[in-house]
């Protein structure tokens, strides 16, 4: 059984959802336990009653260590703040003899599994940003990210772990200060700090805007590939970090520093884009009242960006969408 907690709040419910659909199609054995941040998120997830999911509301998972800092953190950093708690809340609460924490903004292309095998009997998997050169912001944003990070129910896990919760509690702001930054500048020196940590090698987990220049994507089966100079292999998850919808079904792929080759636009984001309309089709079945679209941005704006790789839509624009847009 493979044991992963998320959480979010209703603003990232279409995404979260369509990371556990996901799941669902590619774990033969999995349980996914949902912390949900606010009451709209929590009532959609408890009627739509997943079967392989366990929905925690903010009132069972706060303790008084975490509702004590929570004034002093925007809603952001308040999210960071909790990560190592919910893996830690999860592990000593359902007895679990590992924990992988995963970013709602994932999609899995493939079975996890295999990532978390890679780490052996080591008690720790985490992964790097290995970020393109042009992208490359190890120095601000750490050399790992929290997106994928497994810990196992031992001695050293737990101590790791432990040291992360109680440092993210103490300090977890989205600024750069003393060799900190959010939960993740924590994780730089893990692999000296600590035992028993290993840092994921399999180059199909963990790919995202930041780094996907450096691969090709390609179709092969089922699967899609993900391709260097010297290997290929299958892509495990997709890291969507910075998509953003701008209207209904209209969504901003990436921020304008990030350029995206036109096949992973083609093999995965547009599969994102299809999953997330379906992620929506379903929760407006229960809840017509959430709304996925982003006010700020404005029809206006849409238009005046429609073609410049920023923006995509559903509704019959891919294929214009692709003609016009510039890829690396």
């Amino acid at each position: 059984m493979q044991y992963f907690c998320t959480l979010f709040d209703s603003n990232y419910l279409s995404r979260g959802l369509a990371m556990y659909y996901s799941l669902e199609k590619h774990c033969t054995d999995f349980h996914l336990y949902v912390i949900s941040f606010d009451d709209s998120s929590q009532s959609v997830l408890r009627q739509l009653n997943l079967k392989h999911a366990t929905i925690i509301s903010l009132e069972n998972f706060e303790d008084e260590e975490l509702l004590r800092v929570k004034k002093d953190r925007t809603a952001g950093e308040y999210c960071w703040t909790c990560t190592s708690s919910s893996i830690w809340y999860c592990i000593h609460t359902f007895g679990l003899d590992h924990c992988t924490y995963v970013d709602a903004d994932l999609l899995f292309f493939s079975d996890p599994k295999v990532l978390t095998d890679e780490m052996g009997e080591n008690s720790v998997l985490i992964t790097e940003h290995r970020y393109s050169p042009e992208y490359d912001q190890s120095a601000l944003s750490g050399i790992y990210c929290v997106q994928f990070i497994t810990f196992k129910n031992t001695t050293a896990g737990l101590l790791a772990l432990d040291w992360w919760r109680k440092a993210c509690i103490e300090w977890c702001y989205r600024r750069f200060e003393d060799g900190k930054f959010g939960d993740q500048k924590y994780l730089d020196d893990w692999t000296t700090r600590f035992e028993s940590i290993h840092v994921l090698q399999h180059t199909g987990g963990g790919v995202a805007p930041w780094n996907s220049t450096q691969y090709s994507f390609q179709k092969s089966g089922n699967q899609v590939i993900v391709k260097t100079s010297i290997q290929e292999q299958s892509l495990v998850f997709f890291h969507f970090h910075d998509f953003r919808y701008c209207l209904d079904q209209v969504f901003r792929l990436t921020d304008e520093q990030y350029k995206l080759n036109s096949d992973a636009v083609s093999l995965v984001y547009k599969p994102y884009v299809q999953a997330l309309s379906q992620a929506e089709s379903t929760i407006k079945r229960v809840d017509q009242k959430i709304v996925f679209h982003e006010p700020l941005h404005s029809l206006s704006w849409v238009k005046t960006n429609f073609g410049r790789k920023l923006t995509f839509s559903i509704k019959g624009f891919y294929k214009n969408y692709y003609k016009q847009s510039k890829f690396r």
